[in-house]
């Protein structure tokens, strides 16, 4: 197999989707594609099968939904911009505002957009900063002090989103403070958006729970509408990327194999959560462990990009590594093709699908031009 490339399973898209579709059959809500997560637009004829809608955070995304989706964005940004907004509008059904004077600036520009409020209920389990939308000195939503008794009578909607790879139990602690702050403005509105980070396609992620939390919500609220839009739980464990050990090279006892692949560039969350993907047919070692030196097979692994913190450590294989053999990353999809970049110029990896029957479909090679016409 040509390498580098990310490779989307059908089988394993279709099984998320399935469940996904199923606990907004059985909870009687909405969930909907988070772009920021996946966006892998030659795979909508799949998605559509199953949902209806996508979440957007920017013009280019707004597009995709509209353009390639075939349907308008919920569209939530921290700042909308005067030269962009009337474009989003064209392609969004649902428009959320981040502040207050925000929605003064822009809300009569809106056209028959549904409109919401971003609100902070000030509480989230998120542990890591980077990740955090409620953390102290937050630029993201409105907190309950802010809002008038009375909302602006095109105000439809509350959107809150403080979840990160998250339970059904933390969604269950984080409702309990939603209702404490906000609950009182709910009369006055037709929609609830819980966000995402709701990791439902999580092997011991507590579905019954989930489903029983939504119920709940719709009794005590039956007017609301109520809708969730997680991105990784889409694509979670829906496919690798594979790369080829192009060097071994040795320091201070420390070997690293040196990649075509780079992780400041095309896995960059392994770096900045950060966390330590899984790789095939290997066994991860603590990196505070001096032992890894002497300990058979253990290999940093390394990108091929000239930043010098371009690597993570350590894997420890059942062989020694050679030039040429593959070395796979697992659960590669999510937060991953979304976020890849063209530093230093270096191969990018390319697109495929592996469909059902067996056939790997090319959905996408990178070359020189791509990386040129970034910087036209």
């Amino acid at each position: 197999m040509a390498t580098p490339i990310y490779i989307i399973e059908e089988k394993k898209l279709r099984r998320n989707l399935q469940l996904i579709a199923d606990v907004a059959r059985r909870a009687d809500v909405e969930i909907i594609l988070a772009f920021k997560a996946f966006a892998l637009w030659k795979t909508f004829p799949i998605f559509r099968e199953y949902i209806n809608c996508t979440t957007a955070s920017s013009l280019g995304e707004a597009r995709l939904a509209y353009e390639e989706f075939g349907a308008k964005a919920h569209t939530y940004s921290p700042a909308y911009t005067d030269d962009e907004f009337d474009e989003i509008v064209n392609c969004s059904s649902h428009l959320t505002f981040n502040s207050l004077t925000q929605y003064e600036r822009f809300h009569r520009r809106a056209g028959k957009c549904s409109l919401g409020l971003r609100v902070n209920p000030e509480y989230s389990e998120v542990e890591t900063m980077l990740y955090n939308p409620c953390a102290p000195g937050t630029r993201f939503g409105v907190n309950r002090e802010q809002l008038p008794e009375q909302l602006p009578s095109d105000i439809e909607g509350f959107h809150c989103h403080c979840h990160c790879e998250s339970g059904a139990d933390v969604l269950e602690r984080t409702l309990v403070h939603i209702e404490e702050k906000f609950a009182k403005w709910f009369p006055q509105l037709k929609w609830l958006n819980l966000g995402g980070g709701h990791l439902m396609t999580r092997k011991d992620y507590d579905i019954p729970h989930l489903i029983h939390l939504l119920k709940g919500l719709h009794e005590r609220y039956p007017w609301l509408k109520i809708i969730l839009e997680p991105g990784s739980a889409f694509a979670w464990q829906t496919g690798p990327l594979v790369s080829h050990v192009v060097d071994i090279v040795e320091d201070h006892g420390i070997k690293t194999a040196i990649l075509d692949v780079s992780f400041t560039c095309h896995m960059p969350d392994c770096l900045e959560m950060p966390y330590f993907p899984e790789v095939r047919g290997a066994l991860h070692i603590d990196p505070s462990e001096q032992s890894q030196r002497t300990m058979e097979h253990t290999y940093r692994l390394g990108g091929n990009s000239c930043l010098s913190g371009d690597f993570m450590s350590a894997w420890q294989f059942n062989h020694a590594l050679q030039v040429g053999e593959e070395v796979i990353f697992e659960d590669m999809i999510h937060y991953t093709t979304v976020k890849t970049c063209m530093f230093n110029g270096i191969t990018h990896p390319s697109i495929g699908m592996l469909h059902e029957d067996g056939s790997l479909e090319i959905l996408r090679r990178f070359g020189y031009e791509d990386y040129k016409n970034r910087m036209d």
